[in-house]
């Protein structure tokens, strides 16, 4: 068997195929110029698996029977950058709006593209700091099963908590020691409260709560038109009636849907269609 050398070139068939395969199955679009990126993720794989050409490992992934090693590529293929208080007017936001809730009912918040955990962690503090004993709960979800494991681990490197305040790293979070110098671990009090699941969501959603706030942010820039308009409707339906979505800095929603109207710049409240 032929071994694949790192950095060999992919065809444009094989790209195509992949770029197909990684649209079906995530929604995602690959342009052109991430060719070298699917080369580099992927290559060390192939020489793994003793395949040849990223032709033969599209034949294998796409065969329906090693769905281990479809996952495999989805994580690879799939970009996870993030931070904990990344934009953080958002968690601003969030404080007051949690502050204003009202009483009786958990206030729920679903982190809907959760990559390794930073997110629906750094909603958990907030919400530990704005409701204090009042009930709450944070879900996470994501496609990537290996950004997953890490999050459920809530284990990071020491440089990832730059951007907590202090007050509440030293609450939340424990410095690591011996074997874990040079990293920190999030407090079991958080952890348990962060509800994490694989989830795609280009498929049907699975049965979930309402909630009161649903955070999508920095996703949809790799999705087209039609698969963010269909994205959004199925999150809407998922929202509390005063329910919010929140999105990127860097992303719009404006013309695309009739589901959700702009309230702030990056937040959506959703909208109740009149039965006729």
């Amino acid at each position: 068997m032929s071994r694949l050398l790192l950095g060999t070139a992919i065809a444009d068939q094989e790209f195509e195929g992949l770029r197909a395969l990684l649209y079906r199955e995530a929604g995602i679009t690959l342009s052109e110029q991430k060719k070298p990126m699917v080369c580099g993720r992927l290559g060390k794989r192939l020489t793994k698996l003793g395949l040849a050409n990223y032709g033969a490992y599209l034949k294998r992934i796409e065969s329906g029977q090693d769905p281990a090693e479809l996952q495999t590529a989805i994580d690879l293929l799939t970009t996870n950058e993030t931070y904990f208080f990344r934009e953080p007017k958002h968690f601003e936001w969030l404080r007051n709006r949690m502050k204003a809730a009202p009483a009786g009912r958990p206030f729920r918040v679903w982190s809907a593209a959760c990559s390794s955990g930073e997110e629906p962690y750094t909603i958990a503090m907030v919400a530990a700091e704005a409701l204090g004993d009042r009930p709450w709960e944070v879900h996470a979800s994501d496609i990537s099963t290996r950004v997953l494991e890490t999050a459920r681990i809530g284990l990071y490197p020491l440089e990832r908590a730059e951007h907590i305040p202090k007050a509440l790293l030293t609450k939340y979070c424990l410095r690591g020691n011996g074997k874990y110098e040079g990293s920190f671990l999030i407090a079991k009090l958080l952890r348990q409260r962060v509800q994490f699941r694989h989830m795609n969501l280009q498929r049907p959603l699975p049965e979930l709560p309402f909630f009161d706030v649903i955070f999508l942010r920095n996703v949809m820039i790799y999705f087209d038109a039609d698969t963010k308009k269909a994205l959004v409707e199925r999150l809407a339906e998922r929202l509390l009636p005063e329910g919010r979505l929140v999105i990127g800095h860097s992303e719009s929603l404006n013309g695309l849907t009739a589901a959700v109207e702009q309230e702030i710049p990056t937040v959506y409240a959703r909208v109740r269609v009149a039965p006729r």
